[in-house]
Order: structure tokens, then C-alpha cells, then sequence
């Protein structure tokens, strides 16, 4: 019975969730967080009454931005067509067809009246929708229903809705990874639970995300990045437990070359911290010689005035630079336990990556992938998948290249994947006219124990002795 429970409460939108909101075809992740207004296709709402709701549900917007659960459609109740035409020939598109007027379309929406309710107003006010064929009434009803039906249904946030959701909303953010290139990327990784996979990506963390969400929280993935810290926006928006980031470790690219070379101390405090103290300590140092400086020059009456004040006026001063010592002490204390936590995130990721047994290698990324390729393969066990993903085939090409002059790997496969939508209605089924133009290229491959060179005299004593032609005597 705890079980069930449990299971029901998986599937249940709850305070603090991050959900992903979806109209049509377009998406957005937002955090369930109570009384918060929500700005979603130019119209705003509160998020207050899906709490409690299962997800997938579809609410409709009631006045005053309230969710209400939409009620089952009944066959009876569907949009009245009053027959169809044969053909579209004798219809002309000069804007007088329709009686109502957009203010009248406003007065409709102030009296209360919903989506479906004004779709049937502006049917029968139509002096050519009888005319139209039976397709082209279709179409109309679902262009109006687009634009006035007030409906939201609440997701619960994966990868290949996220994915959907920035290709959609932001495809640079991505470098243009469509959904169908990420899984397989994650396919051609054989991404799975108990494994340990190492990412470099600069795509927003969907794809960090998107292997952790694959692992299912077992495991290690270990995250590269590039500059000062690692970007997780992707991976917040999965909304993943507290134990799914106990398996997350990150490791800065800039260490690597470091790490390969046995020359890394974990121990030893981040230079950059130090330089960024000392700045702040040189600041603090200018602003107080500043200070004294204009005590210095102030005006003969002001000294007099402060000679006359006494013992009481100067209280004030010195509380101030009190509290203000208290503000630098708790600051730079609070940087001291930032930078250990840091530290002790380094020592963890690189005493996983010493070891050189990582499952899975997958990249990601805006820059150029062959350096930080051929330095992350030296981490892989050997038979393990590797895949990199770029939006231009040329960076790939050149990995290829270099992956075959060195050796070390096999299966070595430069894809490109694309992908067309269809629609499918009775005796319309066609494809979309509208497709996305590419989703990317994929160089794939796996790793293999190098061979050692061996030494020419050594070949030649292994070598076998040439075998002896037998002569059979012939009588002469």
C-alpha cells in the first residue's frame, strides 16, 4: 500500500515542483511556487490551483488568472458545422465574411464567455464558412481554437520535452541539438545506471542533464567545464532528489593538462581566489586612504566643530567602522568556506578521474572538440563508447582524422541526423511544410587497448623459422 502511495505521489504536481507549461507547440519551465504570477503566451495566471492535480492535466484560465482542471468534452457539444461546401472556388478572402468586429470579439470575452463559446459565435457569423469544404472548416475551427481557447497543460519536465521546449524557445543556447541528435547521443553512449560517464558540454546543462536523468541517479558523471564555474540552468529545470546530485562531481578543463601530468595539488589554495583577495584588500586600503584624506582637507570650521563635539561625536564614527570590520571578517570568512568546498570538489573529481575507467564519454560543445577530445580519451577504459556532438561537420572531420592517424579506437562513424514531422488526417497525410533544415553531426566510436611498440631485434625472435622445403629424390 506504501508502494501505491509512493507511486501517486510521483505523478502529483506538488509546491516548489519545476513543471513545464505547454500550449500548442510551445513550452516553458517554470517552479511551482505559491501566489507567484506566471507570464505564459501573453496571458498571466497563478500556479496555485495544480497543486494536487496528477500531471498532463489541462486547466483552463478562469478571470482573475485562476487554473481551473478542463472538464471532458461531450460529443454533443462540439462546434456545430451546419454542412460544407464542395470547393473553395467562389470564396473571396476580402476581410467583409465575418459580422463581428474585434471589439465585439472583446465585449464576448468581458461577458465571461469561453473559448468555445466565441469559436461558435464567429462560425455563425460567418457569411462563408458553410461554402468551405469540409478540410477548410477544419482548419479554421483549429486556427481559432489556437487563438482563443484559453488552455494550459502542465508537464512534468524530461529530456525530450526540455529539448523540444529550448530548440523551440532558444536553439542557440543549445548549439541547435534537436531532440531526435540527443537521443541518440545518448544511445551511442550507452548511457546507463551504475556507469561513469564523463560531459563537456556548453549546452545550458540539457545535456548534463539528460545523462543524469538516463542514469537514473546511480553512478558518477563527471562534469568538464570551461571558465570559472560550471552552467546548470538545464539541469535545475529537470527538477531532480537530493541524491541525484550526490552523483554529480565537476572538474575544471583549465586542470587537465595538470592532471595528466601527475603535477596537480588538490591541497593547495586557487591562485585566482588569492589574486581576487588581494584586489579586494588593495580596494579596502584606496577607500580608507581616501577617507582620511578628505578628513585631512576638511574645512577650518569643520575642525573646529569636531573639537567642540567631544567624546560623544567620535562614538559614532567608530560604531560604523565596527560593523563595517564585522561585514570584511564574516565575508572573507564566508569566501574561505566557499573556496574549501571547492577544493574538496576538485580532490573528489580528480581522484575519480586518476584512475582512467571512465564508461562513457560524451561532448557537446561550441568550441573546437579535438583538443579536449583527444586529452578526455585518455580517461576511458578501454571498449568503452565515445560520441561528440558539433553543429558543423569540418571540427568533426578534422577528430576523425586525427582519431585515425593515432590509433586507439574503431567503429569510427561521422553522422548527420535529421528529421521530418508528418501530418496525418484522413486523406491529407502529407509531410509538414515547415522542418527543421539539420539537427547536427555526430562523431562516434569506441576505444581499444593501444598496442606498445616493440623493439625490431624483438619482432625477429619472435618471428617463427622459415620451414624447410622437403626434396623428394627422383631415380634418374
Amino acid at each position: 500500500m506504501a508502494d501505491n502511495v509512493d507511486d501517486d505521489s510521483l505523478y502529483t504536481i506538488k509546491e516548489g515542483d519545476y513543471v513545464v507549461l505547454r500550449r500548442g507547440d510551445v513550452f516553458k519551465a517554470v517552479q511551482i511556487q505559491p501566489k507567484k504570477k506566471v507570464i505564459f503566451e501573453k496571458q498571466w495566471f497563478f500556479l496555485d490551483n495544480a497543486v494536487g492535480q496528477l500531471y498532463s492535466t489541462t486547466f483552463e484560465l478562469a478571470s482573475g488568472g485562476i487554473l481551473q482542471p478542463r472538464k471532458p468534452k461531450d460529443p454533443e457539444s462540439s462546434t456545430d458545422t451546419k454542412g460544407a461546401g464542395t470547393d473553395n472556388r467562389n470564396i473571396q478572402d476580402d476581410g467583409k465574411s465575418q459580422k463581428l468586429t474585434r471589439d465585439d470579439i472583446e465585449t464576448l470575452k468581458e461577458q465571461g464567455l469561453k473559448g468555445q463559446e466565441i469559436i461558435q459565435q464567429l462560425i455563425d457569423n460567418s457569411s462563408t464558412f458553410k461554402d468551405k469544404t469540409e478540410y477548410a472548416q477544419d482548419k479554421y475551427i483549429k486556427k481559432k481554437k489556437k487563438k482563443y481557447e484559453n488552455i494550459v497543460t502542465i508537464l512534468k519536465p524530461s529530456c525530450r520535452i526540455l529539448a523540444m521546449m529550448y530548440h523551440g524557445r532558444e536553439p542557440g543556447k543549445i548549439c541547435h541539438l534537436r531532440y531526435d541528435t540527443l537521443a541518440q547521443m545518448l544511445t551511442l553512449a550507452n548511457i546507463h545506471a551504475n556507469s561513469k560517464v564523463l560531459v563537456f558540454e556548453t549546452c545550458a546543462g540539457l545535456v548534463l542533464g539528460s545523462v543524469m536523468e538516463r542514469m537514473g541517479g546511480f553512478g558518477s558523471v563527471i562534469q568538464m567545464y570551461p571558465g570559472g564555474g560550471p552552467v546548470r540552468a538545464g539541469v535545475e529545470s529537470f527538477g531532480f532528489p537530493a541524491h541525484f546530485h550526490d552523483t554529480l562531481h565537476e572538474f575544471p578543463i583549465c586542470h587537465l593538462n595538470a592532471l595528466i601530468a601527475g603535477t596537480l595539488d588538490t591541497t593547495a589554495k586557487d591562485p585566482s581566489a588569492d589574486l581576487k583577495e588581494s584586489d579586494m584588500a588593495a580596494e579596502v586600503k584606496t577607500e580608507a586612504e581616501v577617507k582620511t584624506e578628505a578628513e585631512q582637507k576638511g574645512s577650518p570650521e569643520e575642525q573646529s566643530m569636531e573639537t567642540n563635539s567631544g567624546a560623544d561625536g567620535s562614538l559614532v564614527p567608530k560604531k560604523e567602522e565596527e560593523e563595517e570590520e564585522k561585514r570584511r571578517e564574516a565575508k572573507a570568512q564566508e569566501k574561505k568556506v566557499k573556496q574549501e568546498e571547492k577544493r574538496k570538489k576538485l580532490a573528489a573529481a580528480a581522484s575519480l578521474l586518476e584512475g582512467r575507467n571512465a564508461d562513457g564519454l560524451v561532448i557537446a560543445s561550441r568550441f573546437n572538440p579535438c583538443p579536449v577530445l583527444m586529452a578526455l580519451l585518455k580517461f576511458l577504459s578501454p571498449s568503452r563508447p565515445f560520441v561528440v556532438y558539433s553543429q558543423y561537420k569540418e571540427c568533426l572531420i578534422e577528430c576523425y582524422t586525427k582519431l585515425k592517424e593515432q590509433g586507439g579506437t574503431v567503429n569510427l562513424k561521422l553522422t548527420d541526423y535529421w528529421l521530418r514531422h508528418y501530418q496525418v488526417l484522413p486523406n491529407r497525410t502529407h509531410p509538414v511544410l515547415l522542418m527543421s533544415g539539420g539537427g547536427g553531426y555526430l562523431l562516434s566510436g569506441t576505444t581499444v587497448a593501444a598496442e606498445r611498440s616493440k623493439p625490431a631485434a624483438s619482432r625477429r625472435d619472435e618471428e617463427p623459422a622459415p620451414k624447410r622445403q622437403k626434396v623428394t629424390e627422383t631415380e634418374g
